[in-house]
Order: C-alpha cells, then sequence, then structure tokens
C-alpha cells in the first residue's frame, strides 16, 4: 500500500503541544543547548517568526509588480493629460497612443525580464539589471511609435519625459524593493520554517538542497531511533525524538513538518503519521520512489523538492489574503459602530466593582500559538480565572451584575475586535479556548486527538460552532467532540459566502439562545 494514499487511522489521545507565546523567542533559547556545540544549526534564525505572520512570496511579488505597475500607469496618465487638458478622450488617438501602448508594453517587459524574483541568490546589481533590459526594450518600443506616428513636438516630447519619469521610477522602486526584501528575509518572513522527521539520506538531500536555495530553513531534526541517529545531519542538529517534536516551544513556528523516512518503510511511516497528526501543523511526506524523486502526482514543492501532504489543512494563498482584507475592513466598521456601546460597557464595568476594565486571557492562536486575548471584565477581580481552571456555570458567584449581562449579551467579546485589527485573530473562526482550560478535572485537549486541528486557522470572534449552539463551557466530552467537529468542519470548508452567513446569524443566534452558560 502506498504510505501516501494509505487512510489515516485514528490518532492516540494525548496531551496537546505546549503553544509558545508571541514574541517569538530567539531559537538559541528554544533549542536545548549541548555542550560545546550550537544547537541552531546552519539556518540561525535570529527570531522565529509565527506562519500567520510570513508573507507568501508569489503574493509579495504580485503585489509589487501590481503598485509599479500603477506608478507606471499613473505617470502616464499625468503627463498625458498635462499635453491635453482638455482631456483624453478629446484627443486624437495617434497622440495619445505612445502612451496608451507604452505603459503596458514596459508593465508586460519588466515581468518577462523576471524583475521581480526574490531569489535569496538574486544580488541587486543583477535586479536592477534585469529591470534597466526591460527599460531598454520599452524605450525602443516607444521611439519606434515616436517615429512612426505623426506626431507633434510637443506630444514627442513629453513620450520622451514619461520614458525618463518612468525609468527613474523603475529604478527607485526596485532599489527600495530589493532592500525591503533583504530585510523581509532577515526578519525570516519570506522563508517557511521546516522540521524534518527522520535522520536519512532524505534529509540531508533536502537540507543541502535547503542551503543552496536559501528558500526554506531547517530548524531541526527528529528521530524516534536516537540510539542510531547521529548528533547532526549536515549540521542540523538532531533535538530529539518525536515526543520532544510534539511538546516542542518551536512548534508553533513551523510551517510544515517533513517525514524523510524512506516510503519503502510503510509500517514505521504509517506509524509517523498517526502520531504527528495531532499537530495543527502542515505534514508532509518526502517522496523517494524507488530511490528517485516522484516528478507527477499531486506534489507541492518545498525547496526543489517533492513532497505529498498527509496531515493539515490545504491553504488558499488568494483565500487567506482575502479574508485577512475582509477582517481589517469589515473589523474597522465593526470597531466604529460598536465603539458608543463599548464606552458604555467600560463605564459601567468601572462602576460595578473595582478592577481593571479589561480582562487579559491567554489562549490558544493560530498552529497553537500562545495570543493573549481582549475582553471586558465580567467576574470580580479577585476571584479572575486566566487559566480557565474552572469553568463558568449558571449563577456563578464570580460574575458580577453587569458581568452576567455582558455574558449574557456576549458585550464582553466585543474587544476582541481590536485583536482582529491586529492580526491574532479573524472575525469568523473557531473560538479561541484558553490554555489549559478543563472540562471537569481533565485538561479539555486530552478529550479529543484532533483537538489541535481547531488551531489551523486563526480563532475568531464568531464561528461556525458558536451559530450551531456550541458556546460556552464545554462540560463533557462529547461538548469537547462536537465543538472540535464543528470547527475543522468549518476550516475545510471556510469561504467568504460562509464567513458572511455566520456573521448574519451571529446575532440573531445570540439573542435566541437562552439557554447557554456564558
Amino acid at each position: 500500500m502506498n504510505p501516501v494514499t494509505a487512510p489515516l487511522a485514528k490518532a492516540p489521545v494525548r496531551a496537546q503541544p505546549a503553544p509558545q507565546k508571541r514574541g517569538a523567542p530567539d531559537l538559541e533559547a528554544v533549542a536545548t543547548p549541548a555542550a560545546g556545540r550550537d544547537r541552531r544549526g546552519p539556518f540561525r534564525p535570529g527570531q522565529l517568526v509565527s506562519p500567520r505572520a510570513r508573507f507568501e512570496a508569489a503574493a509579495t511579488e504580485r503585489t509589487f509588480r501590481a503598485l509599479e505597475a500603477a506608478a507606471i500607469l499613473a505617470l502616464a496618465f499625468v503627463v498625458c493629460r498635462g499635453v491635453h487638458p482638455e482631456g483624453l478622450l478629446a484627443a486624437p488617438v495617434g497622440d495619445v497612443l505612445p502612451f496608451a501602448v507604452g505603459a503596458p508594453a514596459l508593465i508586460f517587459a519588466l515581468a518577462a525580464s523576471r524583475a521581480y524574483t526574490i531569489d535569496r541568490r538574486e544580488p541587486l546589481r543583477r535586479s536592477l539589471a534585469r529591470a534597466a533590459a526591460a527599460l531598454l526594450a520599452a524605450a525602443l518600443f516607444t521611439a519606434l511609435l515616436i517615429a512612426v506616428l505623426p506626431l507633434g513636438p510637443a506630444d514627442a516630447s513629453a513620450a520622451r519625459l514619461w520614458l525618463s519619469l518612468s525609468a527613474t521610477a523603475v529604478l527607485v522602486l526596485h532599489l527600495f524593493w530589493w532592500r525591503r526584501v533583504q530585510q523581509m528575509r532577515r526578519a525570516g518572513k519570506l522563508t517557511p520554517n521546516i522540521v524534518i522527521v527522520g535522520a536519512t539520506p532524505n534529509a540531508e538531500r533536502l537540507i543541502r538542497e535547503a542551503r543552496r536555495s536559501g528558500e526554506v530553513a531547517v530548524l531541526g531534526v527528529f528521530d524516534d531511533r536516537l540510539g542510531r541517529a547521529p548528533g547532526e545531519v549536515c549540521g542540523v542538529p538532531v533535538l530529539g525524538d518525536t515526543t520532544a517534536l510534539l511538546d516542542h516551544r518551536m512548534m508553533p513556528y513551523v510551517d510544515r513538518v517533513v517525514i524523510t523516512v524512506s516510503s519503502q518503510a510503510q509500517g514505521r511511516v504509517r506509524q509517523l503519521i498517526e502520531r504527528l497528526r495531532v499537530l495543527p501543523n502542515d505534514v508532509s511526506l518526502f517522496l523517494d520512489i524507488d530511490g528517485e524523486a516522484a516528478p507527477s502526482a499531486m506534489l507541492s514543492r518545498l525547496a526543489a523538492a517533492p513532497l505529498a501532504q498527509v496531515s493539515g489543512a490545504r491553504q488558499d494563498e488568494s483565500r487567506l489574503f482575502a479574508k485577512r482584507v475582509q477582517d481589517v475592513v469589515l473589523g474597522v466598521l465593526a470597531l466604529l459602530a460598536a465603539a458608543p456601546v463599548m464606552v458604555a460597557v467600560a463605564a459601567a464595568v468601572r462602576l460595578d466593582s473595582p478592577g481593571p476594565i479589561f480582562f487579559r486571557q491567554r489562549r490558544h492562536g493560530f498552529n497553537n500559538e500562545e495570543i493573549v486575548v481582549w475582553k471586558f471584565r465580567s467576574m470580580r477581580h479577585d476571584v479572575a480565572d486566566a487559566d480557565a481552571s474552572r469553568q463558568v456555570t449558571a449563577d456563578d458567584d464570580r460574575v458580577t451584575r453587569v458581568g452576567a449581562f455582558i455574558r449574557r449579551t456576549s458585550l464582553d467579546e466585543l474587544p476582541q475586535l481590536f485583536n482582529v485589527l491586529a492580526g491574532d485573530m479573524s472575525l469568523v473562526g473557531p473560538r479561541p479556548h484558553a490554555i489549559g482550560m478543563k472540562t471537569g478535572d481533565v485538561a479539555s485537549a486530552r478529550l479529543v486527538a484532533e483537538y489541535a486541528h481547531r488551531h489551523r486557522m486563526k480563532p475568531g470572534v464568531t464561528g461556525w460552532a458558536a451559530i450551531k449552539g456550541s458556546r460556552g463551557p464545554v462540560a463533557t466530552a462529547a461538548d469537547v467532540r462536537r465543538r472540535v467537529a464543528l470547527d475543522v468542519d468549518y476550516i475545510e470548508r471556510h469561504s467568504f459566502l460562509l464567513d458572511l452567513y455566520i456573521l448574519l446569524m451571529t446575532v440573531p443566534c445570540l439573542l435566541g439562545d437562552r439557554d447557554s452558560v456564558r
């Protein structure tokens, strides 16, 4: 049986990996130091960056390309309008043609010359040379238009002026672009972090390619057979077995876990897949069919190595970008609309009982990252339960009079709009649970093997589970399983329309629910 397509058996129930606090630690503090040896390895990121804060390379290229195209078109419009103040539609077609054709030609030439590449090995002089080659081609084309078309002196001069201004703008923008890319790379915002499971020849190949290209950072290697494993693989330290991996502090900053055990060892591969499925991180299998990299099938490329995803949510970068835009736009509008209510609630909380207006609590975020979630304080300050070791019950003596009202109407959640604008949360997603939350006397994360799967997307102010009745405390193991099932269902099929439906249904669902304890 092919280990890539084999059905995944149910993973054993175990404690979930501990989340990491926001404000990424230096890797030297994350990796366990060994005497006389730097355990950080050759990739040495100065600071670990959460995947949610990382920029996808292709999307970054497209963004800069669109901004530069807008600048070229704007210059063409301004210069041409200066010659024809009566309006471009009233101007002769031949007079406008050098701008109407020249600007798109320059944009196409820049794209064709690969002037927007963000390859780590691309030096500044090569980046500027690509841009200069595109400018030369556009200049020759524009000169040909000027020579062929019956342009007046003013129009010909304007076309040359536009080309000069565009050349200056392009070179300045590319200088800025190149420097910005270098800054983003140094900050770890363009380089995905991976860890490898299996100190094997496949791991060596992947690490060598990663070092050659510089497109990924291999933070460490883990292997269950530590007795046979070397201390390092191509300079990357072996940090422990899979148990150490599951509990490692750097896992919230890891984009992908790559299993490099030979696919011929099908039993071992299946065991590793089952063991690692509890992680919210993407898990991929390095394909080495018959000793060679499989060139076809449904493969994703990472550092030029063939990988097949076996666990984790498949993310569409364009959809995630659209979701972030949706969060910012709607979040700002919601904050403006809710501002008077928030001021009134803040005043009521302050007058009702001594203590701060806001309650801040550590909760699970994307990829098991630890985030600080804001709420209006609804309990007495002296009995605040930041760890949610005791979940709220009906007629809870810790809840204040104002707190009971704002919890019942969910007004206490309004400050989470600040979390949305900061990027820690989304408007729609799985509701964030407190770190160490318990169901009865057992940590909720221990009750469902797939509990961490709900962290494969940023948590939300509202969500699919919330409008389906799974709100507030989870009193039993069945409640936890239902909450996780609804959250995973949303993650697998989220879309703009589904988010819009959830947002529209949130208020009537909350107001119509008088049974749930909140």
